[in-house]
């Protein structure tokens, strides 16, 4: 597997007042002449997370794995947002030259997915959102800090537990207006997100899909075939948004 450290800022975010974007590291796996599929991990995890699941779609697709900020090699800058996680993963694909591309995120990474969607809706063809939080009030509970050392950044985790449990309104609103194909796998009961609520979520977009693998919140991980083959069925039989002329 191809892979590409970066440590340092690069382009401001277009939203004004933000912190600097991150330069993410990042691994390859596939062809670089295949359709771009970049994969994002889940809160405390890293890019390692996906091995399985990349080297799965790296025989069709050039995939790519950011660590994002705060988490495995990429700079942790003790500023955590949703956005500026966004704007990192946007930043990646400038780099790249990479004008559209599909992406699947677990969890913290499928909000961040979605919000890229949202809000640069030219630069996604299809999107996969794998147990992703739905943008409405939940109640998780304050994390507490694990004693040894850690492999991501511990002020992420409070700072983006925080914002699950008050996301901005205009999140939920703006979900029917991402229109590209949209794949929502949930966990079912051993998840602990509200499964109606996702339900609920992948009812908003237009060309949305929800199935349900039942195997908690990690579905990628504790049962890789199920999804790779959901994932994979997705990829072959939904029509990807073509790229901005």
């Amino acid at each position: 597997m191809r892979s590409t450290s970066w440590a340092c800022c690069t382009r401001r975010s277009a939203e004004p007042c933000t912190v600097r974007t991150m330069r993410l590291a990042h691994r390859e796996s596939g062809s670089p002449e295949a359709p771009p599929l970049v994969l994002l991990h889940g809160l405390t995890s890293d890019g390692t997370a996906w091995d399985a699941v990349a080297a799965h779609f790296a025989t069709r697709h050039r995939v790519l794995v950011p660590d994002l900020r705060g988490h495995g090699r990429s700079p942790h800058p003790g500023t955590y947002s949703f956005e500026l996680m966004r704007d990192d993963v946007l930043a990646l694909l400038d780099e790249l030259a990479l004008p559209s591309v599909g992406l699947i995120g677990h969890s913290l990474g499928g909000v961040v997915a979605y919000l890229l969607a949202s809000r640069h809706p030219a630069r996604v063809t299809r999107l996969v959102l794998e147990e992703t939080p739905p943008p409405i009030p939940l109640d998780l509970p304050s994390p507490q800090r694990p004693s040894g050392p850690l492999g991501y950044d511990w002020a992420a985790r409070p700072a983006i537990v925080h914002r699950l449990n008050a996301p901005d309104p205009a999140w939920w609103d703006a979900l029917p207006g991402i229109t590209v194909p949209t794949l929502v796998v949930a966990g079912g009961e051993e998840s602990h997100l509200p499964q109606q609520a996702i339900a609920a979520m992948a009812d908003r977009f237009p060309a949305g899909r929800l199935v349900t693998i039942p195997a908690g919140h990690r579905v990628h991980v504790l049962r890789p075939r199920e999804f790779c083959a959901a994932v994979e069925e997705f990829l072959s039989t939904s029509q990807p948004t073509p790229p901005a002329s």
